[in-house]
């Protein structure tokens, strides 16, 4: 399996690559009044409207720092229904992939209730690094403000 890694702080982070649809370079966003601090806001991406959320602002509840290696990496997020949506994240040092199999990883062995997007771990040279569930980025108030029409 491939992942792409990024960092949330000073700590290592992994997505899913088959969960990723593309990767772009950081894009002026409309905010969405009344959403939550993290919602970074939304853009048009084929004609499409993607919600974009800042997992920087999610974790450590500051925003991602512009750099070149910062990010927009448009994930397939599970909508209810048949068809999943676009879903933006901005990622900071989001230049690299690793390859590792679904068994390399393990629990962490903590309780992730507060953050349920944190998945299991690996080890590395760069330390510990934590794969991150798209599924439970969102909570359920969240999708229904971002994704109304899936809501129905």
């Amino acid at each position: 399996m491939l992942f792409l890694l990024f960092q949330i702080g000073q700590d290592h982070y992994a997505l899913d690559t088959r969960q990723v649809a593309v990767v772009l370079s950081l894009a002026n966003l409309k905010q969405i009044p009344a959403s939550a601090p993290w919602v970074a806001g939304v853009f048009t991406y084929r004609g499409q409207s993607v919600p974009v959320i800042d997992l920087s602002q999610l974790a450590l509840g500051r925003p991602a720092q512009r750099r070149l290696s910062t990010r927009m990496v448009l994930v397939h997020y599970p909508a209810p229904g048949p068809d999943s949506r676009l879903l933006g994240l901005v990622l900071e040092k989001s230049s690299e992939i690793m390859r590792r199999e679904a068994s390399e990883f393990r629990d962490s062995g903590l309780d992730h209730s507060d953050a349920p997007y944190l998945g299991p771990v690996t080890d590395d040279v760069r330390g510990l690094i934590q794969s991150v569930q798209v599924q439970d980025l969102l909570p359920p108030e969240v999708r229904a403000q971002l994704f109304p029409a899936t809501e129905q």
